[in-house]
């Protein structure tokens, strides 16, 4: 199958740090269920310097009784090498927070034990054009954690300002969903919960896989870096 766009809607974020939970909004309205986005921001936990993590957002799914797998390109938080044979990951995580005591690391940490212990899954698998047509043709959109600065080619920001500064500024991250893909033109469909983006009129745009790709492994500039699945279970 060369070309798979499934039927996907997604509202604006209300604000600058609600990207995420719009998205997971939008994941859980294409699974018919309908909890409104202002609870959703409201329950999914976010970080004291304000948005959330990939995780957090799997958390609130499993927590809400769906199964979710991240497959993670965050090589701050995972070592390759715990992928490679029977490694018992929530062991190594708080090993690793004994060593490492930043406070976004812990909270992040944290929230990875947490999504362990409800049940989550984290692969370490190659991010290419195969992965992201097994998981579409599976019947499942993507959310992922990446570089809006990569993603939008747009200059860095003073987050605290909302501007854009490319001698101040810092890499940005940002949450959007993949809802298909056309293997002949090389691009995927993206569902922007960023309604005034910097490269489309509307919320619903494609991209190159290479760039989404590149952007995908550029959020661990902002601790993502991620692929976030999800589904009801038994599905």
């Amino acid at each position: 199958m060369d070309v798979k766009t499934l039927r996907f809607d997604i509202h604006a974020q209300p604000n600058d740090e609600t990207c995420g939970p719009t998205c997971l909004q939008a994941v859980y309205q294409y699974h018919d269920d309908t909890i409104e986005l202002s609870e959703v921001i409201a329950t999914v936990k976010t970080l004291q310097t304000g948005g959330t993590l990939g995780v957090m957002l799997g958390n609130h799914a499993l927590a809400r009784g769906y199964q979710a797998t991240l497959f993670t390109y965050n090589l701050k938080m995972f070592d390759p090498s715990w992928f490679t044979g029977e490694v018992d990951l929530n062991a190594k995580l708080k090993e690793q927070r004994k060593h490492k005591t930043s406070k976004k690391f812990q909270v992040a940490t944290d929230a990875y034990l947490r999504f362990l212990e409800l049940g989550g899954k984290i692969r370490f698998k190659e991010l290419n054009t195969k992965l992201i047509k097994r998981i579409l043709n599976q019947g499942n959109p993507i959310l992922t954690g990446l570089s809006a600065t990569y993603l939008y080619n747009c200059p860095r920001e003073i987050g605290e300002l909302n501007e854009y500064h490319d001698i101040k500024g810092e890499p940005m991250g940002h949450f959007v969903v993949i809802y298909g893909y056309d293997i002949a033109s090389k691009t995927v469909h993206i569902a922007d919960p960023l309604k005034a983006n910097p490269i489309s009129e509307t919320q619903h745009y494609e991209v190159t896989l290479q760039r989404v790709i590149n952007s995908i492994l550029l959020g661990i500039l902002t601790y993502d870096a991620n692929l976030l699945v999800i589904h009801p279970k038994n599905v």
